[in-house]
């Protein structure tokens, strides 16, 4: 008897470990949630809390908070998530937050790739990562992570702020709940998922760094943690600094 409630019991505790977030694995990522779905729905519901990811080096994530409350921004298994409050942006490293959506990768090993000069722009930096991750092997079909890290010369970056007083989100109402900010010449890690697959998911749709009339289309979703203060946020635009580094996944 003893030894069949000894089986059952850990069959209750495989259970709970594996009851967790309903996710898709594509590529080098997986996701869950998607930015498209805040606008069937009009509000921001949690699709995931934080505390459900594995608290392990390796992980690095990028994703807004459920609410239009904050940024997410996992940088090698710790996470930073800020907010906006009545005393100005403030970020806390705690696992106890949630998500309206959010992408991530498991990748311990990269590899290092310096950035030339002449790559300055946001569409510079999406273009010169398609194209080195090609060249390193990567399936360029398929969502894959990237990291940069250095001194930009100016980052243009927001955080949610909820800002639709309690209506239904709109793409003007989300437009308007984004507090902007710029910060130059600090050092910086920049965690990035790219995807030419997957827009209105983790991939914004449209990149205030793009023109509208360009006939581009944005491929990538980039954050930020400060070397600083830790202050983190999603990037809307960056001029690339010398010296910068693009870290690709290492097979």
């Amino acid at each position: 008897m003893k030894k069949y409630l000894a089986i059952f019991g850990v069959c209750i505790v495989a259970a709970c470990t594996t009851t967790g977030i309903i996710s898709t694995k594509e590529g080098l990522v997986e996701y869950t949630g998607a930015q498209k779905d805040i606008f069937t729905k009009g509000k921001a519901e949690r699709v995931m809390s934080l505390e459900s990811l594995p608290e392990r080096p390796g992980i690095y994530g990028v994703g807004p908070v459920e609410g239009l409350d904050g940024e997410i921004t996992i940088l090698d298994g710790k996470p930073y998530v800020s907010k906006v409050r009545h005393s100005g942006k403030v970020v806390e490293q705690s696992h106890n937050h949630g998500a309206f959506f959010l992408v991530w990768t498991d990748q311990a090993q990269w590899q290092n790739i310096p950035i030339p000069e002449a790559i300055k722009s946001y569409v510079d930096l999406q273009n010169f990562v398609k194209a080195q991750a090609g060249n390193a092997g990567i399936d360029i079909t398929k969502p894959f992570p990237f990291r940069l890290s250095g001194m930009p010369a100016e980052i243009k970056w927001h955080i949610n702020v909820d800002r639709t007083e309690g209506k239904a989100i709109t793409n003007e109402l989300f437009v308007k709940s984004k507090e902007p900010y710029v910060t130059n010449n600090e050092p910086v890690d920049i965690i990035g998922f790219y995807s030419e697959h997957h827009p209105g998911v983790f991939i914004a749709e449209y990149a205030p760094a793009i023109k509208r009339d360009s006939g581009l289309k944005n491929a990538i979703h980039i954050h930020f943690v400060s070397r600083t203060d830790k202050m983190t946020g999603h990037i809307d635009n960056i001029t690339l600094g010398s010296g910068m580094v693009l870290h690709l996944p290492k097979s």
